[in-house]
């Protein structure tokens, strides 16, 4: 039988008796969120898409921290969470002659070890915001990697429309569809296997939930596996639910995205 959903997986952080359990566990970040939703409701104001809100969020948030805007409260968990998204891949075979697109690249947190590992130029990342791909270039710079010569560019939404067809043999994206509404995540999913090669595949990491899904504020979603894995569906696409990451020290889920053909051939 299947095991029964985690109690965290079946909670409702919309709910008011989460809230207010919360509230009394944890009395420190009652301001912090407030400073939040005061935020979130000024930039809803101002941007009525969300990659334009959210590229405002990371502005806001690159200010105070670059690592910690990326979802890192150290640079000690930063260091960690980069080497955990590395170590995984490399055990999945990512090999020095892959080429790797990775949408959301951040301020490389995982993207110095990628590109430190692969070819010259066999690294591409992309972000919707340009404070935080200044950052990157910061990274790039005390990491000495300037040789391997990544490209680093921002992206007006996630069509891939400049990127070529059949190039990418891995796709990567952490901590970004966590914070996609479902119609951004549907967009990346319509065209991301025209960019990737044969055999090729697109690992994303996501908020899961086994019960209701939604979102807190405009900031952080959390689907069911069983949506995402439809949507995937829907774009003639295949997806399975990567067990062997659960076992890891992160909070978020991770879908694996191959064509119908390289999933027939594996």
């Amino acid at each position: 039988m299947p095991k029964a959903p985690a109690r965290s997986l079946l909670r409702n952080r919309t709910s008011l008796a989460h809230k207010i359990t919360y509230a009394v566990r944890h009395p420190q970040r009652i301001l912090p969120y407030l400073r939040r939703a005061t935020r979130d409701a000024w930039l809803r104001v101002k941007h009525r898409d969300h990659i334009s809100y959210y590229r405002a969020v990371m502005a806001s948030d690159t200010a105070r921290s670059a690592n910690a805007a990326v979802g890192s409260a150290s640079h000690e968990r930063w260091m960690a969470l980069g080497q955990m998204q590395f170590d995984y891949l490399i055990e999945h075979g990512l090999k020095p002659h892959d080429r790797m697109l990775e949408i959301g690249c951040g301020n490389l947190r995982a993207g110095w070890h990628f590109i430190d590992h692969l070819d010259q130029g066999h690294y591409y990342g992309i972000d919707i915001s340009p404070d935080i791909l200044v950052e990157a270039k910061t990274t790039l710079v005390r990491h000495n990697l300037q040789d391997k010569l990544p490209y680093l560019t921002i992206a007006g939404d996630l069509t891939l429309d400049f990127l070529p067809s059949g190039h990418f043999t891995v796709v990567h994206a952490h901590s970004v569809f966590s914070h996609s509404p479902l119609h951004v995540i549907d967009e990346c999913l319509a065209h991301v296997g025209r960019v990737l090669a044969p055999g090729g595949f697109f690992d994303f990491t996501f908020d899961r939930t086994e019960g209701t899904e939604h979102h807190v504020l405009h900031e952080d979603f959390y689907y069911r596996t069983e949506t995402l894995m439809a949507l995937a569906e829907r774009h003639g696409l295949a997806a399975r639910l990567m067990e062997d990451w659960e076992r890891r020290p992160h909070g978020q889920s991770k879908l694996r995205i191959t064509t119908r053909t390289a999933d027939q051939a594996n």
